[in-house]
């Protein structure tokens, strides 16, 4: 029985705080080609600034997951809310290198925010609203940062950058005091002690993996870095599995739980999501800005090719709820099915519709909604395997598997488009053949992730959210 007298509000407000958070994760892109000048820093330097809040997320998603199953999920969404505020009051005030990156790594805590809402929704509401509730929670990971390219970019190119991080800490400033007065409180808790030495060896496991993954297209990939880091990661995590699986209560994560056929399989279906979704986000700008003589180009402006995209963001956004109806009547597992078809057909599409502005944006929207109905039954299938106390914690771990794949795809893009350019005129970019190679990868991933999903077994125990897929 839900707890909330008020339960639209609480998706309301619990959607748009996960729209402030993907916010965060694409505010410094558009601005990423101009802080070296801007910060008085090296192009190497600066990339910091996205690769700061990828490493922030990825730890504290799971630490905070886990201390809000077992100390409350709103109080650990407000932390994390105001660590993404206090970082963007802090970049709003500086122009110096080491204060800006502070700032990104405070706003990149706060990707804690949607696994939490995600299982508070679970604990708050009826049970036919959970399923919309969370199909639109999750997809705002997406949709977020597919909204926000076309406003980070015209306020980088007609304003002072200080204003991306000052609206972002009044956006954040708003949703605290909105969670604080409309979001209830989570009665679920699993108690316990917290296990600080599991959250230290999975955050050191984490940082080995992921500091190379995003990385080794600047080191590259046979530097000492990314040859040392790599092997590090794989015997921390046997280490640290080891250690956990010898806990006899209150583990970070429950391998045991983790390993279940439905979980284990759905989160590396996850992986392979992120790489498909996020493919297309990250080049499909690139290349409507490239010029006509590349190919594939069209010469559109920074701001124009964000609101040309503007049909991604809002494609996710209004096929979420559908995502919740398909789960309703036919299960999760034929709506991730589905939309990882939409994903591959989408990315293979993207080989090649070349011509026409109109038609590309067709074609960019339809691995938009593939996501968007993905993503939004992923949870029901994690929630339907784990236990209520659990909900969390399993959430978190879900989200940091997208964030593996989201970050293995950059770098992939950053590799192949670095490895086959053309000239025009003076300047270069990626070839034709470049991109071709990302989207048959892309696509790949969705096809497998389809049907990694279609084999994935139902859950032994179904509990209370069973009614909302």
């Amino acid at each position: 029985m839900a707890r909330t007298s008020a339960p639209w509000s609480v998706v309301a407000v619990l959607s748009a705080s996960g729209i402030a958070v993907s916010l965060m994760q694409t505010l410094a892109v558009p601005l990423l080609p101009a802080f070296p000048r801007l910060l008085d820093t090296t192009p190497s330097n600066a990339a910091w600034l996205i690769t700061i809040t990828l490493l922030t997320g990825a730890v504290c998603a799971p630490v905070l997951g886990r201390l809000g199953d077992m100390y409350g999920k709103r109080r650990m969404l407000l932390v994390a809310l105001t660590s993404m505020t206090v970082g963007s009051a802090l970049g709003a005030v500086s122009s110096e290198f080491l204060l800006a990156l502070a700032a990104r790594g405070l706003q990149g805590v706060a990707i804690g925010v949607i696994p939490l809402g995600i299982s508070i929704m679970r604990d708050e509401l009826p049970p036919e609203r959970v399923g919309t509730g969370i199909a639109v929670m999750s997809s705002t990971l997406g949709a977020g940062g597919a909204i926000g390219l076309p406003l980070t970019g015209f306020v980088a190119e007609y304003a002072d950058w200080h204003w991306l991080f000052a609206g972002a800490a009044v956006f954040g400033a708003l949703q605290l005091v909105l969670v604080t007065a409309l979001v209830p409180e989570s009665p679920v808790r699993s108690g316990g002690r917290f296990d600080l030495g599991g959250a230290v060896g999975l955050s050191a496991g984490l940082l080995c993996l992921l500091l190379p993954v995003s990385r080794g297209s600047t080191w590259g990939w046979d530097s000492p870095e990314v040859l040392l880091l790599l092997p590090a990661a794989l015997v921390i995590f046997v280490g640290w599995g080891w250690y956990e699986l010898r806990l006899p209560t209150g583990p970070l994560v429950d391998l045991r739980v983790s390993a279940r056929p439905a979980v284990l399989l759905t989160n590396v279906a996850s992986v392979l999501i992120g790489v498909a979704m996020f493919a297309s986000f990250m080049v499909s700008a690139q290349m409507l800005q490239a010029p006509a003589a590349t190919g594939y180009g069209f010469g559109l402006s920074l701001v124009a090719s964000g609101l040309a995209l503007l049909p991604v963001g809002g494609a996710m956004v209004a096929f979420s709820p559908l995502s919740a109806v398909i789960s309703r009547r036919w299960g999760p597992k034929v709506t991730v099915v589905l939309g990882t078809s939409l994903l591959a057909v989408g990315n293979l599409a993207r080989v090649t519709v070349h011509d026409g502005l109109a038609a590309v944006i067709v074609v960019v929207t339809v691995p938009a909604v593939g996501a968007a109905l993905a993503y939004g039954a992923v949870p029901a299938l994690i929630m339907r395997a784990v236990p209520q106390s659990e909900t969390a914690a399993a959430n978190s771990l879900n989200a940091l598997c997208r964030s593996i794949g989201t970050s293995s795809c950059s770098a992939i893009v950053t590799t192949v488009t670095a490895g086959i350019v053309v000239r025009v005129g003076d300047a270069t970019y990626p070839g034709i053949t470049a991109y071709t190679v990302i989207f048959l990868i892309a696509g790949g991933a969705a096809a497998l992730a389809g049907a990694i999903a279609l084999v994935t077994p139902a859950p032994r125990t179904v509990e209370t959210v069973t009614s909302a897929a």
